[in-house]
């Protein structure tokens, strides 16, 4: 495009590369290649790239780690900005744990608030997402183990965050800003970008919590592929309250069904796993059928969870 060559010079030519693969940045090792890529360091660095893509009135994609979603075989016309901003402090004494919104989750920020016996973060463990992705989604895990009596979300901890708003303005707004819903949040509906969050945090046992840490990582594995042999990009659907949309697939019969790469796991019904060089072709078609089969089968119509980005 006319306005690469100025989005470019904004970035810094040493910053920006051109016609990169996504797959590998993805947890189902699926997707095409993007026009422009960057990677942001910092907050400010973030910042700056998605203010300098907007003035160019250049379409972008936030990356993350790269999970609940699924990439085009075609790719990204744009530049895809690749959230490498990880800083964080802990404030021991207050309960405060500040991350950059590039921030993995677990093991780093986790790890870290349990050995400074900060509780709060912990039922959260073995869930591929950053700080970003954890506002965006209101990151969420059925626990606290072993009764797991209900679903425990991030929203319950975010005191505050730092945004870069659709207006282009920096300001830090409080939890309620957000209107966390079950997998959703105002995110999904505005141009608006967690720059960095706190969470408050209570004191804890640190065995304890680390019980909880381990038991909820057995409790996942037992159910969800290892990301490194079956990639994936974690539940395809949404949630329908008191069905549940894994039920309903296994209850057609339909674990197994394969389509080219993209098969539907063995051990969760709502997982899609990538057996050896799926497409994200493959990946929709399977989607379609499933979707087709559920709602003949039972009347219920499924709804996509993961986001699908750029050209199919």
């Amino acid at each position: 495009m006319d306005s690469y060559p100025d989005l470019i010079a904004a970035l810094g030519p040493d910053r920006v590369q051109r016609n990169v693969t996504l797959a590998p940045f993805t947890t189902f090792k699926i997707g095409g290649p993007a026009d422009l890529y960057y990677e942001a360091r910092t907050a400010d660095e973030l910042a700056s790239a998605l203010l300098a893509a907007r003035e160019a009135g250049i379409d972008y994609f936030l990356l993350g780690l790269g999970a609940n979603i699924l990439v085009g075989d075609g790719g990204f016309r744009g530049l895809v900005i690749r959230n490498a901003a990880t800083g964080y402090a802990i404030d021991k004494l207050h309960g405060f744990v500040t991350a950059e919104s590039g921030c993995v989750m677990y093991p780093d920020l986790i790890e870290q608030a349990v050995a400074a016996g900060l509780s709060g973060l912990e039922h959260y463990v073995g869930i591929p997402s950053t700080v970003g992705g954890a506002l965006w989604q209101n990151l969420h895990f059925l626990a606290p183990a072993p009764a797991r009596e209900r679903t425990m979300f991030i929203e319950e901890v975010v005191l505050n965050a730092e945004i870069l708003t659709e207006e282009n303005t920096r300001r830090t707004v409080g939890v309620d800003y957000f209107e966390f819903g079950y997998d959703t949040s105002i995110l999904h509906y505005r141009d608006d970008v967690v720059l960095q969050a706190t969470f408050r945090l209570e004191p804890g046992d640190v065995a304890r919590m680390r019980r909880i840490m381990r038991e909820n990582l057995e409790w996942r594995a037992a159910r969800h592929p290892p990301l490194d042999a079956e990639p994936s990009a974690g539940s395809i659907f949404k949630k329908i309250e008191g069905v549940g949309a894994g039920r309903l697939i296994d209850g057609c019969g339909m674990k197994g069904t394969r389509i080219g790469g993209a098969e539907i796991t063995h051990r969760h019904a709502n997982i899609l796993i990538n057996r050896g060089g799926a497409t994200a072709s493959d990946v929709r078609s399977l989607i379609a059928q499933i979707q087709e089969t559920v709602e003949r089968e039972t009347g219920y119509a499924l709804e996509p969870e993961i986001s699908f980005i750029g050209e199919f």
